[in-house]
């Protein structure tokens, strides 16, 4: 009979282990209602909130939104889309006021900027694909970063990340044998005739 009871007692440390399991459930248990509990439901919700989420126009998904961020925290500076970041402080210690080239590309350091680049000569769209590409990949070999977009049969766009890039764009572009002409910021800029 003693045999059969001593095969059913538990020992000391097992004893001592699941209590103290016991006691960090109970803990954590208590600690998620208190800090990650639903606010208070008692709260009326406002008359906008009770709408039907089909009858909601633009002020009430703005005050949805504005409810949704509340609680965010804000974004690094570089996260921040370009509109709202700080802008670079310009030093123009050292910079030949005299050429408007030098000065535009000074405050447009950081800043998206596009160029219109017109080819010469009545290329399909595919050559104009293919001649864009080709100054794209002469563009990034000069670590100038640029995306193309092609406007039309004789057209394409190229957007600069960094907008003082564009006149080291314009200088590479203007100087090829099928490119007519370049405009940067309402200035046209045509292959020299020699």
């Amino acid at each position: 009979m003693s045999c059969f009871c001593a095969s059913f007692r538990r020992p000391a440390r097992s004893i001592t282990m699941s209590r103290w399991l016991v006691f960090w459930i109970a803990l954590t248990f208590l600690v998620r209602t208190t800090y990650c509990g639903k606010r208070d439901e008692r709260k009326e919700k406002p008359e906008w909130a009770k709408k039907d989420i089909r009858d909601y126009n633009d002020v009430d998904l703005e005050r949805l939104y504005d409810q949704w961020e509340e609680d965010e925290e804000p974004l690094e500076e570089d996260e921040l889309p370009e509109h709202l970041r700080k802008p670079p402080k310009l030093d123009l210690s050292g910079v030949d006021l005299s050429d408007p080239e030098n000065l535009l590309k000074i405050t447009k350091k950081g800043k998206t900027l596009m160029s219109f680049v017109s080819v010469s000569g009545n290329p399909s769209r595919d050559e104009l694909e293919e001649i864009t590409k080709l100054w794209q990949s002469s563009l990034m070999n000069n670590h100038i970063q640029a995306d193309r977009f092609i406007v039309d049969d004789r057209r394409a766009i190229f957007m600069f990340k960094d907008g003082s890039q564009a006149w080291d764009a314009k200088d590479f572009l203007v100087e090829q044998k099928q490119c007519n002409e370049v405009v940067i910021e309402n200035k046209r800029d045509r292959k020299s005739v020699v």
